[in-house]
Parts: C-alpha cells; structure tokens; sequence
C-alpha cells in the first residue's frame, strides 16, 4: 500500500470518525465581505472549553477540503475572518450559504461540529449583459404578440435580489411578467397599440431592473425598435417542450439537443436565426446554440452544487415581425438530481421514463406519461418551446411535478 493511499485512508477514517464522535456543535451567522481578521464568534466559550484545553490539545480547524476561509486564535479562543467571503462566488444562487469544518483536539482526541451561514449583502447592481435590446417588428403584428426580453442579472438573493421592472415610456408598449419554476420571473414586451410604420419607423424605449435592497440598486437598458413593412408568417416550433439530462462535468461541446424551426415567407423574411431568450449570467459559460442550426451545447463545467437543472427558453426570429407563445397548461415531471455524495439528503421515488420523447431529429410530437399527465398537444403555431436541463450526478434522480403555463 503506497503512503499516499494509506495517507487518504486515515484521513477519511478521522472524518468519519468525527461525524459519530463530536461532542458538541454551535452555529454563527456573519454577512458575506467581511474584512480579514474580523471576529466570526469566541468558540472557547460558546463550547464551553477553557483556553488551557485549547493549546493543551492542539485545537485545529478541520475543513475536509483545501478551502479555508476561518482561522482559529488558541490563544484568545476565538474564530477570525482568514480570507474574505464572497457568497455569491461560494455558493452561486445557492440558499442558505454556509461553512462546515470541526474543531479537534487531542489528549484526549474531542470533536465539535461548527456551522457559520454567509448571509447576503446588497453588493450587487441589477445588470444586463448588453447594452441595448434590438427588435425588428412588422407594422402587422397583431396586438397582444409578445416580445421575450433579456432577463436583468442580479447575483444577490432573496430580498437583495431582482424585483421587479419598469419600461418607459408606454404608448405601444407595456410589460408582461411570467414566473417560472427555478428560473425567477421572466418579463416580456407586450404591444397594446397598433404600430404605423409610416408615423413612426424607430420607437426606443427604456427597461429599468430594480432590486429590494436597501437603498435600492437599479440598472437600465435601452431598447430599440425598428418598425417594419409587413412579414406575414412568423417562424414555428414543431415542439413547444424539451427535456434532455446531462451530467455534471460532462464534455465540452457535448450536444444536449436539436431544435428546428420553419417559416413560411420567402427570401430575408425565411431565414432563422436562433438564439437562447432567458439566458442568466452564470449560465452563459454552459450553454450556447448554434444560431444557424439550433444545435443546443453544453460548452462549459456543469457544477452539481451550483444548479440542479437548468431551464432555457429558446427563440427563432426571422428579419420582420414578432413571435408569440400559445395558451397551453402542462403538467410534467422536471427531473430534480440529488448528490448522491451527501449523506443527509433524502430520496424521491426515482424518474421512471421519459416524460418527453425526441427522434433523432428532435422532432417527435409530446406523449403521455404515467406520472406527468402530459397530453398531446398541436404545436403548428408554436413560436417558442421550453427546454429544461436536468444535471445527472450519480445518475441519482429525485422527481417533482410541476406546472409550465404558456400564454398567446
């Protein structure tokens, strides 16, 4: 046995060790950003430990992984701030956010579990990754079509994070928001006055992303709107729903899916162009689609711990006029994966098919499933489809219904 296989069992031995012989456990709460050296809490006394035990024994930190964001103070028995935490780059959009590691000493050989949560500071504006929405829209569209704007960014969570939206001004135009499961709220652009291209060629308007902190931090975009002749057709999805599942750390350029669409008009008006709607910042390094052939990629490190599933809403737009989406209800089941490698987690009754079934073009009609309750559907008039992502570790899968509203 080479020194470093035994070096790993030992190790694993004195962390499992730990887990059914710790003697006590405490628990602090401390903001994210914290300067170096700050005071997280006195463990000496809350663990009720003398300081002569704590040098006596050799009180350490034991993390089980190389990061390290807390040091222990023997001599005074206290936690100190080792390195600044940034929440967000820690756990993501992850909630609650915390710190796990114990406390050993020796002579004799004791244990205590301690758990400091990161809770959120407003440190971050709502942005967008452009600096300007652009829309090329027939004069035709009729009222009511919908327009899917890129969603602001706001990396904060819970109240700190994106709340809500403002447009001005409104005369063609109000907002539309739509809440979708694991994805936030999604806001779309909503024509309530007939365009006339020949009072008014170019509209711009101005979209603001305002989020719940304290004071209250906001970012804008512009967008513009070039109002054109009449296109009549707009592009169409076969399907109107995706599913596909990956694993974590899969390969990059590993394909997920094949999305096609089709328009009736002739010469500009016929070409497509697709293109992910609802893409988040943290999830522009995963996915990206060819916009010529809408082969869907999965081009970066998919991360388990950062995200369960992940949910895209892909467009097709031809040069003229406006897309929709159709009033339908789904009800279908959304693989959840679980981490087999946390031991406290608790299993579902595992995904047994299918719930959505693609040939090789990926463009097999929606079928029933057992637990999904999912009905055929006529997609001829499609213009988008939700496609969710569902992230594979240890092919251990927990399943949960969910309801996706679609409305024209």
């Amino acid at each position: 046995m080479s020194d470093r296989t035994m070096a790993r069992q030992v190790l694993l031995f004195i962390w499992f060790l730990s887990l059914s012989s710790a003697l006590g456990q405490v628990s602090y709460f401390i903001p994210e950003e914290m300067a170096k050296g700050s005071l997280v809490g006195n463990i000496a006394q809350d663990l009720g430990l003398g300081l002569k035990r704590l040098q006596s024994g050799k009180a350490r930190i034991f993390t089980g992984d190389s990061a390290e964001y807390i040091e222990l103070n023997k001599e005074r028995g206290i936690l100190l701030i080792k390195e600044r935490i940034d929440r967000e780059a820690l756990c993501g959009q992850t909630t609650p956010c915390a710190l796990h590691f114990q406390i050993i000493l020796e002579n004799p050989m004791e244990f205590f579990r301690v758990t400091i949560e990161i809770t959120d500071i407003n440190d971050n504006v709502p942005s967008f990754k452009k600096s300007t929405i652009i829309f090329r829209i027939s004069e035709s569209v009729i009222l009511g079509s919908k327009f899917m704007l890129e969603p602001a960014i706001d990396l904060d969570v819970g109240v700190n994070g994106l709340q809500s939206y403002t447009l001005k001004p409104t005369h063609n135009f109000n907002l539309k928001f739509k809440n979708q499961q694991g994805e936030g709220e999604n806001v779309e652009l909503v024509l309530q006055k007939p365009l006339d291209r020949e009072k008014q060629n170019d509209i711009k308007l101005v979209l603001t992303a305002i989020d719940g902190g304290d004071p209250q931090l906001s970012g804008s975009i512009e967008i513009h709107i070039t109002v054109l002749d009449a296109n009549d057709n707009a592009p169409v999805f076969l399907q109107s729903i995706y599913k596909a599942t990956v694993t974590e750390n899969a390969p990059k350029d590993t394909i997920v899916s094949q999305v096609s669409a089709t328009d009736a008009d002739e010469g500009v008006n016929n070409k497509i162009e697709y293109s992910i709607a609802n893409m988040q910042d943290y999830d522009q390094q995963l996915f990206e689609i060819d916009k010529d052939s809408g082969q869907v990629t999965a081009v970066g490190i998919i991360d388990f711990e950062k995200a369960h599933n992940y949910e895209l809403r892909v467009q097709a737009s031809d040069h003229g006029g406006g897309t929709g989406t159709l009033q339908h209800v789904y009800n279908y089941e959304v693989c959840r994966t679980t981490d087999s490698r946390k031991s406290d987690l608790k299993y579902g009754r595992p995904c047994s098919e299918s719930i959505i079934s693609l040939d090789s073009s990926g463009t097999q009609t929606l079928t029933h499933a057992q637990r999904g309750k999912l009905i055929n559907e006529d997609f001829d008039q499609v213009r988008f489809f939700l496609f969710t992502v569902c992230v594979a570790a240890y092919n251990t899968f927990d399943c949960k219904s969910i309801q996706t509203v679609h409305t024209s």
